[in-house]
């Protein structure tokens, strides 16, 4: 990172070589990068509360963020009131869109930590503003959602794009990359994700016929906002505080949840792209209206050039382990996964993580940021002198975001590489909804062999009024 120290000395030896002729001044993308490396960002903040606090404090430890503007359908209650009194000066909205139409002029990037089902139609409206956007995991609900994001991201290439799966800037990125491009990560056949903790509605009954019933409103809440694109749901407190992530309507279960922080670097570095079979092995608690207590989902995924195809399978729930390879050893709990209104990730006998199997070798790694591991220990070290080194991250996720955006560095997780994901976790959910084993052609993008679950790529349509943002 280029320091004020550094851009003064590098200013002033410019100068002088300019003076007695010995030296080629900055060119303007060499100059870009020197001013943008300390220059803060002028943000807005769209959901507060919660996880959107957390990603409030990461940005603000970087010391390149300038805060201008605080949104959040719930102002004023006790779990947004903290950030409020940290940033008085900055202006509050309930509704992000009169945020854009009053003050758009006056910041520069968007940070989104609203329920899975908002991220869309926010993300759009910042995109056709020309604004920066640092959206939270998963990019979207639905197949169609990430595909128009991507589309739109193309649309306007000078618009910066990251999808807050952190570990995509950290040494699980790095070492993945590095030991691929040795020759140690190759010819990989299978990976198994798991996910085993508790959630949310592991609890609730899955005889469930109807939606919850109608409560009173909290009085500092704007329910209509916080519907946003989605068929209106009557206010229920097992919708809001995180329990949206429960339903299908709003969240993406544990798969979309956890997902992103698993399966990221091994969808990215082996060129997976999209499935072509989709296949829910084990549902268990299967109801119309809430995620599965336990699920088991099969990816299938063709060859990509001289890579072998390979299957994904995903394991959820409680009492749902995948088999373990002799030799497996401890399961590591990365140190770092933030707290949630679900309960703190307690280690246990499997904690979040993956197992990937190659022709040669088996490797383990737990979740976000955590590297992988060569099992058995012994074959770990017969391979230990030829591991090659992993280079440190230059960023974390949150810097990476803000110096992209003033032409420092570039993004790790923008949509084009984290949209295709993205669609994975949208067709997995589809299978578990649908209780059904379905075909995906990703030359057609379309499902060839049932008419329900194709038309379930594009989603219901939006609510009135919000279909302005389908349209790019």
């Amino acid at each position: 990172m280029v320091t004020r120290r550094n851009f003064l000395k590098t200013a002033a030896m410019t100068s002088a070589g300019i003076a007695v002729g010995t030296m080629n001044p900055l060119n303007a993308a060499s100059y870009s990068r020197v001013a943008g490396a300390n220059r803060k960002v002028n943000i807005a903040y769209i959901g507060i509360g919660n996880r959107g606090e957390q990603i409030i404090d990461d940005f603000e430890k970087t010391g390149l963020v300038n805060v201008v503007a605080l949104c959040d359908v719930d102002m004023g209650a006790k779990h947004t009131q903290k950030v409020m009194g940290r940033y008085p000066k900055a202006k509050q909205f309930k509704d992000f869109r009169v945020m854009f139409d009053k003050i758009a002029n006056e910041f520069e990037a968007v940070a989104i930590a609203t329920p899975d089902h908002s991220h869309f139609p926010i993300t759009m409206l910042a995109m056709a503003n020309g604004k920066h956007v640092y959206v939270e995991k998963p990019m979207a609900r639905t197949f169609y959602e990430a595909e128009l994001m991507m589309k739109a991201a193309r649309k306007y290439p000078n618009v910066v794009t990251q999808v807050g799966n952190q570990g995509h800037s950290e040494a699980n990125y790095f070492q993945f990359k590095a030991w691929q491009e040795a020759g140690i990560i190759k010819d990989v056949t299978s990976v198994v994700a798991h996910m085993n903790n508790p959630r949310r509605w592991h609890t609730w009954d899955t005889n469930i016929y109807k939606l919850p019933e109608a409560q009173p409103i909290p009085s500092t809440l704007d329910w209509m906002t916080w519907n946003c694109a989605v068929p209106y749901h009557d206010y229920n407190e097992k919708y809001h505080y995180g329990e949206w992530r429960c339903w299908y309507d709003f969240g993406m279960g544990a798969l979309g949840d956890w997902g992103a922080h698993i399966l990221d670097t091994v969808h990215e570095f082996l060129d997976l792209g999209l499935p072509y079979e989709i296949n829910p092995v084990k549902l268990t608690g299967h109801n119309d209206y809430f995620f599965p207590t336990s699920s088991t989902i099969q990816f299938k995924f063709g060859p990509r050039g001289e890579m072998p195809a390979c299957d994904i399978t995903w394991y959820d729930g409680v009492d749902n382990l995948p088999p373990i390879p002799e030799g497996y050893g401890e399961s590591a709990l990365d140190p770092n996964i933030p707290a949630s209104g679900a309960g703190e990730i307690k280690k246990t006998s499997l904690n979040p993580g993956k197992i990937v199997y190659s022709k040669d070798l088996i490797f383990k790694g737990a979740s976000h940021g955590t590297t992988l591991s060569i099992i058995p220990e012994s074959k770990a070290r017969d391979m230990a002198s030829k591991l090659p080194e992993v280079p440190k991250s230059p960023s974390n996720h949150f810097a990476n975001f803000l110096l992209a955006c003033t032409g420092v560095e570039k993004t790790r997780s923008p949509f084009e590489i984290h949209g295709p994901l993205s669609q994975v976790f949208s067709l997995g959910v589809m299978a578990q909804r649908l209780n059904t084993k379905f075909y995906f052609d990703s030359r057609t993008k379309q499902i060839t062999n049932n008419a329900f679950a194709n038309a379930m790529l594009t989603g219901i349509p939006p609510r009135k009024d919000w279909e302005q943002y389908y349209k790019i």
